[in-house]
């Protein structure tokens, strides 16, 4: 006999009742029975057979819904990345800005006890300008006429003298170099009071001329302002001796000495504006 389509949709309503009604037998049963009854115990013995399956099923799902949290995570908007890479530009600019005022403080500090402990009439100045070529030991500041500033007055570093003012405008201003071919200070070894005049030549070097061999200093002694011509004060850290070399058939040895004070560094300076008194610091000044 020919099963049409109709058929095999129509399927057995007994088969579907005769389930249903073992369906609610067992229900009744399970809920009359005791702990011990039948279908209890068939239960319990169909739970200790899918457990182990469970188990491994679980095993198996596992790394799959990781990824798939590992995956969601990399899902964040580009609206949100973008605000957190705005807010790590923002703390990295706010941290650069506080490690350059912590230095400006130290470098101004630095300053302030120098002046203080020679009790120099002092203006304060940033360096504006640097050497434009090795043969050039000229600065500029950004003090001028306008601020009490003129030619001749002395510049100096927390390290030690500086310069000299030699040209002002109304808001700038020119200092030669101590290691500038055309400059020379009045000089004296701290140590043995032995006075010379320091200049500077073409290269930066500084060198400690008309110093007599009988009385040469030695590597590691300062030299020092000593206030002769009344252009400097006396006692200002000029510089170190790096070396002395006796010269045959000459009167002096070139003694040579290196300044203090890190130009290409220099961010501030002082320049003295008035009277100072005059005095010497122990240990040669400030390192």
């Amino acid at each position: 006999m020919k099963v049409t389509l109709q058929d095999q949709k129509r399927g057995n309503p007994a088969l579907l009742v005769a389930l249903i009604v073992a369906s609610l037998v067992l229900v009744t049963v399970y809920f009359r029975e005791g702990d011990d009854g039948i279908v209890h115990k068939m239960r319990t013995g169909m739970l200790s057979v899918v457990a182990p399956l469970e188990k491994v099923g679980d095993a198996i799902a596992s790394p799959f819904e990781a990824a798939g949290g590992w995956f969601s995570n990399l899902t964040i908007s580009r609206d949100d990345l973008a605000a957190l890479r705005t807010q790590n530009d923002e703390l990295r600019a706010r941290l650069a800005e506080l490690e350059e005022a912590r230095q400006e403080n130290e470098r101004l500090r630095q300053l302030v006890e120098f002046a203080e402990e020679r009790k120099l009439t002092k203006l304060g100045a940033r360096v504006i300008g640097r050497p434009t070529s090795s043969w050039e030991g000229v600065i500029t500041i950004d003090r001028g006429s306008v601020d009490g500033v003129e030619p001749g007055m002395p510049v100096l570093a927390a390290q030690g003298l500086l310069g000299q003012v030699f040209e002002v405008s109304a808001h700038a201003a020119k200092v030669r170099l101590i290691t500038d071919q055309r400059s020379g200070v009045a000089g004296m070894v701290q140590s043995t009071r032995v006075a010379g005049v320091v200049k500077g030549s073409i290269d930066g070097e500084i060198t400690l001329d008309f110093v007599s061999a009988e009385v040469t200093p030695t590597a590691g002694d300062v030299i020092i302002t000593s206030g002769l011509g009344g252009v400097y004060p006396k006692g200002l850290v000029i510089g170190d001796v790096v070396s002395v070399e006796a010269r045959r058939g000459e009167l002096f040895p070139r003694i040579i000495v290196v300044s203090r004070v890190r130009v290409n560094q220099l961010e501030e300076v002082l320049i003295l504006v008035g009277p100072v008194v005059e005095t010497e610091p122990e240990g040669g000044g400030v390192e």
